[in-house]
């Protein structure tokens, strides 16, 4: 990949999809393609593929996913299945068909087992069980990660995969009920202090564990592993450190300036009990997280505020 590549990002108005952006443009690749799903539905085969003839990008990043948290995924698996299946195959395809020299596919932590050792190797992938909640959304990454594979190893084409740790920073979805872990936790931690809440409920007992990554780390990362000449086929993208779901909530209540009470909802699920990526092979490669989680949420905290007083935090 060089300067003058010409890059298509998909899902370039989401969290991952802009922070990959501001580093490309930050080192000097100018050429880069967006289209927002207004413009091209990738669920749509016809229009991927006139997309693609047209537009003959040298360089794929897919960061484009339905994605959620717990409740989101536990309510619509159907939509979660659908969606990321198609955009897996229309534009793996597409790539392969118009002559697409590097496609970098972006899946998730949750294509583990859920009982897989700690921390997740990339080789314990379909060893075993996945976690129910979020079986849909993980069986249709697994799929695009495997299609990626398939090509590379039928065509010789370069196509790989990067399984980022669970996300969070500028962009992030903010939906009250379907938004990830620390959105979520921003979000109504900073609404109880608004309203002079004496306590704030969380679900499940706080007590699984959870590795946490700022999007412009994975960027990072993501411009790391296209540069690489031969990287293997699915690397681990993650921190390497872990907090229990508590332990987050605390540090959140505590940026955000919230002092009451948190509770504990046991009625609800915990999900996964722990899920640490073991990163030892991308930092074979040469790269290492550089935001740690305090940091990182100190850095997020003032973003939503201003678009929470704007009007304009993204809720979908």
């Amino acid at each position: 990949m060089t300067p003058s590549s010409k890059i298509y990002v998909a899902g370039s108005s989401g969290m991952v999809g802009s922070a990959v952006i501001r580093k490309l443009q930050s080192l000097g690749f100018n050429n880069i393609v967006t289209r927002s799903s207004r413009e091209l539905d990738l669920t749509r085969q016809a229009e991927v593929e006139a997309f693609f003839q047209s537009e003959r990008p040298d360089v794929v990043v897919m960061a484009a996913a339905k994605v959620g948290g717990i409740h989101a995924n536990n309510t619509y698996p159907a939509d979660f299945g659908y969606v990321n299946l198609a955009l897996a195959s229309n534009t793996v395809h597409a790539a392969y068909q118009n002559s697409v020299s590097r496609f970098l596919y972006l899946g998730s932590s949750c294509i583990y087992p859920k009982l897989a050792p700690q921390p997740l190797r990339e080789d314990c992938l379909l060893t075993s069980e996945l976690e129910p909640t979020n079986e849909a959304y993980a069986i249709a990454k697994i799929a695009g990660l495997k299609l990626c594979e398939y090509y590379r190893k039928q065509y010789g084409v370069l196509f790989h995969s990067l399984m980022p740790t669970n996300l969070y920073g500028p962009g992030d979805n903010y939906h009250p009920e379907n938004s990830h872990l620390l959105p979520a936790l921003i979000r109504r931690f900073h609404e109880a202090k608004e309203a002079g809440a004496e306590e704030v409920v969380m679900w499940g007992t706080g007590n699984p564990l959870r590795e946490m990554m700022h999007a412009d780390d994975l960027a990072d990362a993501v411009v790391f592993a296209l540069q690489a000449d031969n990287p293997p086929s699915i690397l681990n993208a993650g921190t390497g450190r872990e907090h229990s779901i508590r332990q987050i909530a605390e540090l959140v209540a505590e940026t955000v300036g919230f002092n009451g009470e948190i509770k504990n909802d046991l009625s609800k699920p915990d999900g996964t009990p722990r899920k640490l990526m073991d990163v030892s092979r991308l930092q074979d490669l040469g790269w290492t997280s550089q935001i740690p989680l305090e940091e990182g949420i100190k850095l997020t905290y003032p973003l939503f505020l201003e678009e929470y007083e704007k009007g304009a935090l993204r809720q979908r």
